[in-house]
């Protein structure tokens, strides 16, 4: 059987709130620290509507990683640039879904007229890191000591693409 990506609907969101603690809870993804419950995740969901969108990747009818399109500023200059969040379940990293779920949201974030995609990643996630890099994002800079996690500040990478 093969992976598909489609978009999220209400009922993937036990999924999609479970693959997102893992990433919390390994502290590669995210200055979050506290893992989150349905009811956190249900108000996430109900932000993404018309323009942007989570999908997920589904195998063998199980959710193993999700991506979505984020508001990245509420100032109509910023219309055009999503903010990018993309999570694999810890059983499926470095197997090619990020990578299909990457293709796929770009594809919507093209549809949905904007012209940039940011994101934010840890500078040891080089898992990420060169995922991100293969599908033609570059690195803009470190924002130095940007977050508290477990008691240590971490730097934060901030990637762009354009997107033609």
């Amino acid at each position: 059987m093969m992976t598909i990506v489609r978009e999220a609907t209400s009922t993937d969101l036990l999924s999609i709130v479970s693959i997102y603690n893992e990433g919390i809870e390994d502290r590669i993804a995210t200055l979050e620290t506290e893992t989150k419950d349905l009811p956190y995740m249900q108000e996430w969901f109900d932000k993404h509507k018309n323009r942007y969108k989570v999908l997920v990747a589904e195998y063998e009818g199980n959710i193993i990683g999700w991506s979505s399109l984020n508001q990245y500023n509420n100032r109509c200059a910023y219309a055009g640039v999503a903010d990018l969040s993309v999570y694999v379940a810890r059983t499926f990293r470095g197997k090619g879904i990020g990578n299909m779920l990457l293709t796929a949201i770009e594809k919507c974030a093209k549809e949905n007229h904007f012209h940039k995609i940011v994101l934010f990643t840890f500078p040891f996630n080089q898992l990420g890191q060169s995922l991100y890099q293969k599908k033609g994002y570059l690195e803009v800079g470190v924002f130095k000591n940007q977050g508290i996690l477990d008691g240590k500040y971490v730097d934060v990478m901030a990637m762009e693409k354009l997107l033609k």
